[in-house]
């Protein structure tokens, strides 16, 4: 990496910022791709979210990430947002205009999509039903993804029903919040299941989930990447089944932001997956 006065600046936006790893994943690519420029973590206050963000232009920033709790927190002080942020209600990626407005849209549906053809080249969205597990901020990143690929059902469960059923009503067509009680049933003909939950994360309860309906060629994708194979992941591979870690859709939704800020479309290489991957494991 390489920073003179015209090189071009870009970072990550959260309270606290620390545990970003946006910082590794753009700084390997400006290195990789001899940049001038720099990515840096910023550590702004809920409070100043407003504020911080129009500062960008008057410090010649190209742009930034938001990782919690600036998401949804942004969207009011922003001149233009894509259609899917607007449909997840949250953004990740600002770019700074020609005109100093600032644009945002979310590349965590895209980072999904890219991340789970990439892990499982085999999958296509027509061949049956996705079963999604929770209904947060990232289920609904999810849920837009899968509708536009064309996947022709999502069944949706999570701990708290009302939450599955608000989440399926706002994806709209052919969404459907089930029975937590039922989610072992639930994967009976699915091709796809995903955890976009935190059960399963390093310090949180596992995922309780019998696998033994799931057709064997269904894949079976967790988004949680700490620990890289959670015990989800780890009963699937047991299984026979395809499975995808989430750190790939980590590494995927970086592409867009750093193509806007720094010119390049970059490209996520197994090198790069090692680098991100050796981190998490210290």
């Amino acid at each position: 990496m390489k920073l003179s006065g015209k090189g071009k600046i870009a970072g990550v936006m959260g309270w606290p910022v620390g545990h970003s790893r946006s910082p590794m994943l753009h700084g390997h690519w400006l290195r990789r791709y001899g940049i001038d420029g720099a990515y840096v973590p910023m550590a702004v206050r809920p409070e100043k979210i407003g504020q911080a963000l129009a500062a960008l232009p008057a410090l010649g920033f190209a742009g930034c990430n938001l990782t919690l709790p600036h998401k949804e927190a942004a969207l009011p002080h922003l001149a233009e947002i894509d259609s899917a942020a607007r449909r997840i209600g949250a953004v990740n990626t600002i770019v700074v205009r020609v005109d100093g407005s600032l644009a945002g849209s979310n590349t965590d549906a895209f980072g999904f999509l890219e991340n789970l053809k990439a892990g499982a080249p085999g999958w296509r969205p027509g061949a049956g039903p996705a079963v999604m597990i929770g209904a947060g901020g990232a289920a609904r990143a999810v849920g837009v993804a899968l509708i536009d690929a064309g996947v022709p059902e999502i069944r949706i469960l999570n701990r708290t029903r009302a939450r599955a059923e608000t989440l399926a009503e706002q994806l709209g067509t052919n969404c459907r919040a089930l029975d937590w009680d039922t989610r072992a049933k639930a994967l009976d003909g699915a091709a796809l299941l995903v955890n976009t939950a935190s059960l399963g994360m390093a310090g949180q309860p596992p995922l309780d989930l019998a696998l033994d309906a799931l057709p064997q060629d269904a894949v079976v994708n967790d988004i949680v990447y700490v620990p890289l194979e959670t015990p989800l992941l780890a009963d699937a591979r047991r299984r026979g089944h395809v499975v995808v870690d989430g750190l790939g859709m980590l590494l995927h939704q970086g592409r867009p932001g750093f193509h806007a800020w720094f010119g390049i479309d970059p490209e996520v290489t197994r090198a790069l997956w090692d680098e991100l991957a050796a981190d998490i494991k210290k």
